[in-house]
């Protein structure tokens, strides 16, 4: 079983995070990608590449039969699904960093993707921290595989 968005987790505390390693993911809901995200990803970052801002070239040239998300601009999702998925009440928190990213299947634009974050680890960082490693695979619904998985790191101050 999984724990959807609508009753996603609140962590007070380090030993609240700690009591979640190893349990079911939290499940965000679904969010649509779409061409005005896309564009606006290629235009904050440069890459304007065709498989992902020209959608009828993309449509007549591509494998994919039509514009893709950029594989980043997927990744980037991650830490805005996780802040709506999970609530920590905390004094200051940060993204640290990733591990072991792997893109394994397109992301068509129009497709509606959600994530899974299940807790693999909580250590103690400097500064009375603790820094959570989240074992996170965002999904595409109606596809069994799925579209990224990777090794998210956070780090918390409560």
């Amino acid at each position: 079983m999984t724990v959807g968005a609508a009753s996603a987790a609140t962590f007070g505390s380090a030993d609240a995070l700690r009591a979640r390693v190893g349990g079911e993911p939290l499940v965000s809901d679904w969010l649509t990608v779409d061409q005005a995200r896309v564009d606006l990803f290629a235009e904050a970052t440069g890459d304007h590449q065709w498989i992902h801002v020209d959608p009828e070239r993309a449509r007549r040239e591509s494998p994919f039969g039509g514009p893709v998300a950029h594989g980043f601009l997927t990744l980037s999702l991650i830490p805005a699904l996780l802040g709506k998925t999970v609530t920590i009440k905390q004094r200051m928190g940060v993204n640290y960093g990733l591990n072991r990213v792997r893109f394994t299947s397109p992301v068509l634009v129009g497709s509606q993707l959600r994530a899974k974050f299940a807790v693999e680890s909580v250590t103690e960082v400097e500064n009375k921290g603790v820094q959570a490693v989240w074992n996170v695979t965002l999904e595409r619904q109606g596809s069994e595989r799925p579209v990224c998985v990777a090794e998210f790191i956070t780090r918390h101050y409560f």
